[in-house]
């Protein structure tokens, strides 16, 4: 089955854009959103999590995120060994998850697709656009944040400029309708090529 990997910066629209691919039957599956739900219930993460951090990674059975981001904060080695652990088992789930869709293809969605080379298990790749200024709105809106934490989270991720270049489709999500039609081509193209 094809895999459509589906990337953007922070505040372009990731999940607006998933939700219109689901809309016209196609799987979507959040990598964000399934590994926060691997680390609190996988007992291969949850135990390499707390020979790497601790015990204290686990409070009440959930993770302890204040605890886990101050380690990173002061030691960006941690962040590559916690991805180690964790986007291995979320790897597996997905395959585990693609096997049980019925679909002509599945999006898997990933903030940092790029970053850490999971375009290379994609078929073809979608990159979410949209201006900056407007990013920033949508993150002071749907977070709890600041524009100087934004701008430090914006840092970490690839350019828009390089995801494109990497890219089969590009979303440029300023305007919902507008937004919707481009989803609309981009399915009828990629079940063209099926």
């Amino acid at each position: 089955m094809m895999v459509v990997g589906l990337t953007g910066g922070i505040g372009s629209g990731k999940t607006t854009v998933a939700k219109q691919f689901e809309a016209l039957g196609i799987p979507v599956y959040i990598a964000d959103i399934e590994a926060k739900e691997l680390m609190l219930t996988s007992s291969v993460i949850k135990t390499e999590l707390i020979e790497l951090f601790g015990k204290e990674v686990y409070v009440d059975g959930e993770l302890n995120k204040p605890f886990i981001a101050n380690i990173i904060f002061n030691d960006k080695t941690y962040l590559q060994k916690m991805n180690a652990i964790v986007h291995p088992e979320v790897g597996k789930h997905f395959e585990a998850w693609k096997l049980k869709q019925n679909a002509p293809y599945v999006i898997k969605e990933v903030a940092i697709l790029f970053e850490n080379d999971g375009n290379k298990q994609c078929d073809l790749v979608i990159t979410v656009t949209a201006p900056m200024d407007l990013r920033i709105q949508r993150l002071l809106k749907r977070d709890d944040t600041t524009e100087e934490k934004i701008q430090a989270i914006i840092k970490n991720q690839w350019s828009d400029e390089d995801k494109i270049a990497l890219s089969d489709f590009v979303v440029n999500n300023v305007n919902l309708e507008e937004t919707k039609e481009q989803v609309e081509r981009i399915h009828e193209q990629i079940v063209k090529t099926l």
